[in-house]
């Protein structure tokens, strides 16, 4: 083994993406950001052809593309013309079809995309809702896989020619690298067609929703290496052919993975940024009827379970500073908006973060105003009110989804590890602590390119088990602790808040 090794995670949120280099040497572990960028979804209006005009939602796979050379180039020119990996995780959902030609079949969905909102009933209508639950162990939401190719298969079937796969988004862009047409079942299993248990696409619902299985990907464990950088693109930049490794491309296993949970029983953890998912590590999957009427998903893991459920996170607040952005012509800091926050009063109103009409509102202020009309509360009167609602109602339903999991895994909870770019958010840090009665460890700030990086390590033989990851992450990190503060007005608001969450 060599005495250095450096690895590339390439780490694509919904709204950013990031480059690191992790360097392994004589038992130590270190992680640099070497590239940074911002990225959205972006709108179109189109005609369909009866003329209806409708607006949809693309991501620019060619951007993300380019700006993950831009990170290998600039690992080249700043750090090593040898790289020993390169590991990429993503969000949760999308993806496109490749020909055998290797030409992609149009532009890659946005997850948000209106076209889904129907299809969680159209799939329900094809398989029982409780069979869909027992074999994926995967809670209803729009973007799932399954009502994406379900979608496809009803509407733009045509253009699926003999011998088309289907890449699932990090699976395009480690097609782009070095042809690979493989996921790992971290990914997999967060599609809802996926077997929970056999780790294996299920013949019973691709056939039930008209998806020919010969059409999936083939699914391969976390660290398996998938092939090398293409020769040219290589050459090109000056490096290696780097060895491909499969992560946990659905960035909260990575995020997960990296959680310095001291006991897996007692840790909720929460991968804190535009969502927010809750849940805890479990051995095997829980599909019994009350995680199904809970909506708690399995999610695969690295070698376990994330027993968890999809809150909305910092979208929430992204949204109204957006909308406030185009109000004043100009972005208002984050410093700024905490400010106003911190100084408005407490407990004011109070939303379900994860009411559908905050999915994809045009205006998340006035989404926020009509829900607070409709249950009988007074509309914010002030910036400060709806940023500080927004933190407070998330603690709070944290708390609501804490003991969901709590009583499905026979668990209890002790301590709460928010990791992931939230947990830089000190006052819902905080909020957190409070609400839940609780005390919360935040950091890595960084999770998921750090387990994406100790998946990749555990996989090329430089760490033997995750378990071995565990140690070097608490040395390489500080974590950060916040002590629960003002136990019985939280405990009040609680009361009220369960009043709105029904």
């Amino acid at each position: 083994m060599k005495k250095m090794q450096r690895l590339l995670a390439v780490d694509l949120g919904a709204s950013g993406g990031k480059c690191f280099v992790g360097t392994f040497k004589k038992g130590s572990f270190s992680l640099q950001e070497i590239h940074r960028f911002a990225h959205e979804g972006v709108s179109f209006f189109a005609a369909d052809r009866a003329g209806k005009v409708s607006q949809r939602m693309y991501w620019d796979d060619i951007f993300l593309h380019r700006n993950i050379v831009a990170g290998l180039q600039t690992y080249r020119r700043d750090v090593s013309n040898v790289l020993d990996g390169i590991g990429i995780d993503t969000w949760g959902a999308d993806g496109q079809f490749v020909t055998p030609d290797g030409d992609i079949l149009g532009k890659i969905y946005c997850y948000r995309d209106h076209r889904l909102d129907p299809m969680i009933e159209a799939v329900k209508a094809r398989v029982d809702a409780e069979r869909i639950y027992d074999i994926t162990g995967i809670h209803f939401q729009p973007f799932n896989l399954s009502n994406q190719l379900l979608w496809f298969m009803q509407n733009r079937k045509r253009a699926l020619t003999p011998g088309c796969v289907y890449l699932p988004i990090p699976a395009v862009f480690y097609y782009y690298l070095g042809g690979v047409k493989k996921v790992d079942s971290t990914w997999a299993s967060i599609t809802q067609l996926m077997d929970a248990r056999k780790k294996v696409w299920s013949r019973e619902l691709l056939k039930k929703l008209g998806i020919p299985a010969a059409v999936m990907p083939a699914i391969v464990d976390p660290g398996t290496v998938l092939g090398k950088l293409y020769k040219p693109l290589a050459d090109s930049i000056g490096l290696n052919a780097v060895p491909l490794v499969a992560v946990g491309s659905h960035d909260t296993a990575c995020a997960f993975a990296a959680a310095p949970v001291t006991n897996r029983n007692e840790a909720l953890i929460i991968s804190s940024g535009t969502w927010s998912l809750v849940g805890k590590l479990v051995p095997k999957p829980i599909t019994t009827a009350e995680a199904r009427a809970a909506n708690i998903s399995n999610e695969g893991g690295i070698g376990d379970i994330r027993l968890l459920k999809n809150c909305m996170g910092s979208w929430l607040v992204q949204e109204l500073r957006r909308v406030w952005r185009i109000a004043d012509g100009r972005e208002m800091e984050w410093a700024e908006l905490d400010a106003l926050a911190q100084s408005a009063p407490t407990f004011t109103v109070f939303i379900d973060p994860d009411d559908s009409t905050f999915y994809n509102p045009a205006n998340m202020e006035k989404a926020i105003a009509a829900f607070c009309k409709r249950t009988g509360q007074t509309v914010p009167k002030n910036r400060g009110v709806y940023q500080r609602l927004v933190y407070e109602s998330l603690a709070l339903k944290y708390r609501f989804v804490n003991e969901q999991i709590c009583r499905v895994s026979g668990t209890e909870t002790r301590v709460v590890n928010i990791v992931g770019g939230g947990s830089k958010n000190k006052m819902l840090n905080q909020y957190t602590a409070d609400a839940l009665g609780l005390p919360v460890q935040a950091g890595p700030e960084e999770a998921t390119a750090v387990g994406n990086l100790m998946v990749q390590a555990m996989g090329l033989g430089i760490i033997r088990s995750m378990r071995d990851a565990l140690p070097l992450i608490r040395k390489a990190f500080p974590i950060r602790e916040y002590k629960p503060r003002d136990t019985p007005s939280w405990n009040k608001a609680y009361e009220r808040f369960r009043q709105i969450v029904k």
